[in-house]
């Protein structure tokens, strides 16, 4: 199970992770227009919004510094690689599931960078749900059965 692709795509799924959390300020404000939006909510629940865009953004960048740092804890049979792996798979395929679900009805700015950008982070979430799904299915084998 301790391979060595697996081992790149750990990391390179926790370094997008960081990515979409350094970059994730930036598409609230630039192509969501969502600081002019959340001012039209009740002063509580402007801040409520606020602090939920901050706990996405500080997960995303938990979980990309714990897959970085961690990466051969995590490619190691163990329950807390199982548990671990598990909810970390879990987040990004519920992002996933949220994207299609719910995000195609909203229109992007038309800008080419919106564009590439808009499939570029799609990629990512799909890929960071197919890695920490696929080792949570690879560490369930080893721990489980």
């Amino acid at each position: 199970m301790n391979t060595p692709l697996l081992k790149y795509l750990i990391i390179a799924a926790g370094i997008g992770q960081i990515f979409t959390a350094f970059v994730y300020p930036f598409i609230r404000h630039r192509v969501f227009d969502w600081y002019n939006d959340i001012k039209q909510l009740k002063p509580l629940n402007q801040e409520i919004a606020k602090t939920y865009g901050h706990y996405i953004q500080g997960i995303n960048f938990a979980f990309g510094t714990i897959s970085i740092l961690c990466v051969t804890q995590l490619n190691t049979p163990s329950v807390l690689a199982l548990a671990l792996s598990g909810l970390i798979g879990a987040y990004w395929v519920g992002k996933v599931i949220t994207q299609i679900a719910y995000y195609p009805m909203y229109q992007i700015p038309q800008q080419l960078i919106f564009k590439v950008g808009s499939y570029g982070m799609n990629f990512l979430f799909v890929l960071f749900a197919c890695v920490f799904s696929v080792l949570f299915i690879l560490q369930f084998k080893a721990v489980v059965l």
